[in-house]
């Protein structure tokens, strides 16, 4: 959970949806069991074993691309590949998750006091073709500098976001907390126009005052982490494409934050990826826990 501190295109749309059509597209599922160790969570295991199944399913349908590392191993059996790691990005596999279809149904067990959880997905998925701008983007805690980078908070740090790219384009930032509510970080909220544009090559530091552009000081948000259960497992969404894009429809709450369902998010979000295929999305989670 965050708190705020302080407060031709018709054209484009016919090119966006003609590339998108010449992209493979398939409706996939796959199964992943994840053999959690003793100091993870339920929730975390939940998580962790859905992601591995998405990544399963790409990797079953369009393959991978194999990267020597100490954590990923790839086989390939007859018709599918199975994918034994500790962790695999989205890079090694030759596609990317588009949506999911329905639920994903979950089956947990204990195996000798092993918390064990299968997990099975459906949804759609985008072949790779074209290459897309490989930003850097690095959650901070407490400082805005690369050193500060953390995925774990304690209730009451300050959240920071450190981000560049190759080429100039769009950026959106959203927040995913432990009860699915959405809370759009960027644009910031007095930004009227709904879009943040970036420039090429630029070092930008985002949710710290001191660190904006002098013509922008006044409409930076500043956020501290809170969570009402500890711990809480939250997402920040990172949306970047050097082509133009607006944030989704939110509404802004009692608290001053600009918010909208998981439900509407997702839709917003699948609309614009599949308009183009030069938008790249990156999901870091983060862990909140009480003072």
């Amino acid at each position: 959970m965050v708190d705020m501190r302080t407060v031709v295109f018709s054209l484009m749309l016919l090119f966006g949806s003609a590339v998108f059509a010449q992209q493979r597209v398939k409706t996939v599922e796959a199964e992943y069991t994840y053999h959690a160790p003793e100091n993870v969570t339920l929730e975390a295991a939940r998580h962790t074993a859905l992601e591995r199944a998405k990544i399963q399913a790409i990797a079953d349908e369009f393959g991978t691309i194999v990267q020597q590392t100490n954590t990923t191993h790839v086989e390939n059996s007859y018709d599918r590949s199975q994918v034994d790691f500790l962790s695999i990005g989205g890079s090694e596999v030759k596609g990317e998750w588009i949506e999911t279809i329905n639920e994903p149904r979950y089956d947990i067990r204990y195996e000798q006091d092993m918390l064990v959880v299968t997990c099975r997905v459906k949804g759609k998925v985008r072949e790779i073709k074209t290459a897309q701008a490989d930003f850097k983007a690095l959650v901070l805690r407490n400082g805005t500098e690369e050193r500060f980078e953390s995925d774990r908070f304690r209730s009451g740090d300050d959240l920071y976001l450190l981000f560049q790219s190759p080429v100039a384009g769009c950026l959106a930032v959203y927040l995913v907390d432990a009860d699915r509510q959405v809370t759009c970080m960027l644009p910031y909220q007095r930004q009227s126009g709904g879009i943040y544009t970036v420039e090429a090559n630029r070092r930008y530091v985002f949710f710290s005052t001191e660190d904006a552009p002098s013509m922008e000081r006044q409409m930076v948000d500043e956020y501290a982490m809170s969570c009402e259960r500890s711990p809480e497992y939250n997402q920040v969404y990172i949306i970047f494409s050097p082509n133009q894009f607006a944030k989704a429809t939110d509404n802004e709450t009692d608290s001053g934050l600009r918010q909208l369902s998981y439900e509407d998010f997702q839709q917003w979000l699948v609309k614009c990826r599949k308009q183009d295929v030069q938008m790249n999305l990156r999901m870091i989670p983060i862990t909140v826990c009480s003072p």
